[in-house]
């Protein structure tokens, strides 16, 4: 939103403010400034002038020596090559040492460009007449200026006087950041509420006077709305016996400051109303429409429509449509059609003013990619409210400016009207949400700035319709806040249990996740979670596997990204792949991030999100490193119990010799594994890949910091070696198994320290051998006991197919 500074400030007559004190105290006041432009930043020394002699310059055929008057006892002589200066023009003129925006192509350099007096061809010359281009503008916003010229200004343009400022340039544009909700803002008229509010002045809207014959509006047309759901508010008025004009000058400044092209009286006033009351209007020829009917309906599903922009448009059955009894006429809140458009031609003219659903013209204006100025405001949601207001507005200018006659009444189709809202005052509340102690009638009394009503009978505030963001206490404790000034709230602590935050156990196992895979060398890669269908085939996914079933992606960028990743694999492969391709070596990363189950397909609800913890490597180190890492984090976590491996997994990404999935007290954690060949081949990785995937919903689950202290024991350890003959198939992990629960409370630990297979082991065996070492927490321990605790873990062993080795 942007607003000219001179509109604001006659609004609010009493406002006198710097430009930056006016920006920092709205920014202050929650109106946020983004940026402002003063149009005369580069105009200095600028005025008046009127040419009142030219002869031709004795030297140059296309110069001539003007003596320009410029309100001064002496005339000004000034050499031009300007083709339209003649005797008697009213023109700006720089004076020697001011400064012009930039060149007469339009160029515009910084700091502007200083004027000298100088000789040209011989001749002296004390200053520059200007085009408009030299002054910053344009012929877009003066379309009364030549194409390769000098500006020629009004008779009413007095001599001596600043031209910057009978230009309208002596003002200042300044861009806002609107919020959605802040619809009042889209508008002159509620940044000038703020700012009477801000500035603690007297806003001074324009007063609106009823006009209209004594003719019925009602014998010239008639409006139906069939689709009420999508328009909650239509106002029409008739104008006849039209006048086109140039509007005043008066509004064509104003209009050029926003930014708008002045074009007719008509037009102008449309535009200015909806910059002024932030409402858009459109007008349609009477005589166009068919039936002498308006229809709001929805369109038809593939009916053409071609808008005033001269290009034909398909809608669908969602586009709320303006209609006569034979044909569309406009698209609703977003433009009119080329059919009824405003021609110089026109004797009687249609106004409308009305509201529509602010959603339904957002999806209809991306649908037909079509976006207005229009559009834009109706999307923020309007006050149905402010339409008749806005149409008395825009009737009353018409008569003022003798553009027409106004038909006495109006139609307003208006079936259920939208009440202001009512909000208990609370003061106190509103106090200990601030940390402030603000007394009950100064809130009040900043209420009454910004047009907040108070009922003392009921102690309620009255929000009126135009305010959508105020609904609640924490609302209202912010309107007190901003006007009492967030600079003067004194520091106060949050007020509850505590007085530092924490982080939730779920992002704290994150960290020591990362804090884990760093301390072990793994850097952190980040992959996408969008993924291809291809990849199930890369990573030699069976056809009918669940780990196919994912969520589609319903408007992908492309079929690479087209659904939502189920595994994790896919990324780090990538990741490993890439810095396999640049020669990397010994290279690990890890990754915290989701994967997407969907509990049904197709999609009814949401999906399992799943954070995975995914390790990956390739070079130095081989599965049992990442096992190790695996183990690390566990134990990190505090999951002291052992975890055990399941090598019968279905894990066809895996090599099928060195693959298993992770069990903790029986249940998978995660896996673990060397990539598969084919798989690695697949990356273009020529070297053993190893990973590891956790996922972190289950260690939630397991992870405990509660741990009991136990004092170390002074009595000694006593250690026996075991060394044994393993059939093949039996792994470490069984026999680990055995010491754990055979072992009795002396066993503090084992650790295995060979594994042998050759020529001295027979077939289909493997020598393994341990170191046991067992002590007494509260006593030297005896022999026996020691025996007793070996001969229940070599029975154990025996059963399964375990021989001490000789």
């Amino acid at each position: 939103m942007k607003t000219s500074l001179n509109w604001i400030k006659d609004l609010v007559p009493g406002l006198t403010c710097t430009d930056q004190e006016y920006i920092d105290a709205m920014t202050l006041s929650g109106t946020k400034v983004e940026g402002y432009e003063k149009l005369d930043e580069d105009l200095d020394k600028i005025v008046i002038g009127q040419v009142k002699k030219i002869e031709k310059h004795p030297d140059a055929e296309k110069l001539v020596i003007c003596q320009v008057d410029i309100g001064q006892p002496e005339l000004l002589q000034i050499v031009t090559g300007a083709p339209n200066v003649f005797e008697g023009a009213k023109v700006p003129v720089v004076l020697d040492g001011g400064r012009v925006a930039g060149g007469h192509d339009g160029s515009r350099t910084p700091g502007g460009i200083k004027i000298k007096k100088g000789k040209l061809r011989g001749v002296e010359s004390y200053g520059m007449m200007c085009s408009i281009e030299e002054l910053g503008s344009s012929r877009e916003m003066f379309p009364d200026a030549p194409e390769n010229g000098l500006y020629i200004m009004k008779d009413d343009a007095v001599v001596g006087e600043s031209a910057v400022k009978y230009l309208g340039l002596d003002d200042t544009v300044v861009e806002y950041e609107v919020t959605s909700n802040r619809v009042d803002c889209f508008s002159m008229l509620g940044v000038a509420r703020e700012a009477a509010a801000t500035f603690d002045k007297k806003f001074v809207p324009p007063v609106v006077t009823k006009t209209g014959n004594q003719e019925d509006v009602n014998d010239y047309i008639k409006v139906t709305v069939k689709d009420q759901d999508l328009c909650s508010r239509y106002t029409a008025r008739v104008v006849k016996n039209i006048k086109f004009a140039p509007s005043p000058e008066w509004m064509q400044k104003r209009l050029r400051a926003q930014g708008i092209r002045p074009i007719n009286n008509l037009v102008d006033i449309t535009n200015y109303v909806m910059e002024e009351f932030g409402q858009p209007m459109h007008a349609y020829d009477l005589d166009t429409i068919a039936g002498k009917e308006i229809i709001v309906r929805r369109a038809q599903k593939d009916e053409k429509f071609v808008t005033l922009d001269g290009q034909e448009r398909t809608m669908d059955d969602s586009v709320l449509m303006i209609c006569d009894a034979d044909k569309a006429v406009g698209m609703a809140g977003i433009m009119g059609g080329e059919n009824s458009m405003i021609t110089e031609n026109v004797h009687t003219m249609l106004f409308e003013a009305a509201c529509f659903d602010g959603t339904n013209i957002r999806l209809s204006s991306k649908k037909v990619g079509l976006r207005t100025d229009a559009s834009a405001k109706f999307e923020k949601g309007l006050d149905p409210n402010l339409a008749m207001e806005a149409m008395d507005r825009a009737c009353q200018l018409v008569e003022e400016l003798g553009a027409g006659e106004i038909v006495g009444g109006a139609i307003d189709f208006y079936p259920v009207k939208k009440e202001g809202r009512r909000i208990p005052f609370e003061p106190d509340k509103y106090n200990h949400l601030l940390g402030t102690e603000i007394p009950a009638e100064q809130m009040l009394e900043h209420f009454k700035r910004i047009d907040l009503g108070f009922d003392e009978k009921t102690n309620e505030i009255l929000v009126p319709s135009w305010r959508q963001d105020l609904e609640c206490d924490a609302d209202i404790a912010e309107e007190v806040a901003r006007f009492f000034g967030y600079a003067n709230i004194p520091v106060t602590l949050p007020d509850g249990e505590s007085t530092h935050g924490k982080i939730s156990f779920k992002l704290y196992m994150e960290d020591l996740a990362r804090e884990c895979a760093e301390f072990c060398g793994f850097s952190q890669a980040m992959t996408y979670s969008f993924e291809s269908p291809k990849v199930y085939d890369k990573l030699l996914i069976p056809e009918d596997s669940k780990m196919r079933q994912a969520v589609p992606i319903s408007n992908p960028l492309g079929e690479d990204y087209s659904i939502m990743r189920t595994l994790s694999l896919n990324g780090m492969l990538s990741s490993l792949s890439t810095n396999f391709g640049r020669r990397n070596k010994d290279v690990r990363l890890y990754e915290l991030g989701n994967i997407y189950l969907p509990k049904q397909l197709p999609v009814t609800e949401l999906p399992d999100e799943r954070m995975q913890f995914t390790l990956g490597m390739y070079g130095d180190g081989d599965f049992f490193t990442m096992k190790g890492v695996v183990e690390e984090f566990l134990y990190k976590v505090g999951m002291r119990n052992k975890p055990e491996y399941d090598p019968n997994a279905e894990l066809p990404f895996f090599h099928p010799g060195r693959k298993a999935n992770v069990l903790y007290n029986g249940e998978v954690i995660g896996y673990i594994g060397e990539v598969h060949p084919t798989v690695a081949a697949n990356y273009a990785i020529k070297d053993r890949v190893y990973i590891a995937v956790i996922d972190m919903p289950k260690i939630l689950e397991n992870a405990s910091f509660d741990f009991k202290y136990e004092g170390i024991t002074n009595f000694p350890v006593s250690s026996r070696d075991l060394s044994m003959v393993v059939p093949k198939e039996v792994l470490v992990g069984d026999i680990e198994r055995v010491f754990d629960q055979k072992g009795g409370k002396y066993l503090e630990g084992y650790e295995l320290f060979d594994v042998y297979e050759g020529a001295q082991i027979k077939k289909g065996f493997k020598s393994v051998a341990y170191s046991l070492k067992f002590r007494g927490k509260e006593k030297n321990l005896e022999e026996a006991d020691i025996t007793g605790a070996m001969n229940k873990i070599l029975k154990g062993l025996s059963e399964l197919g375990i021989e001490l080795r000789a």
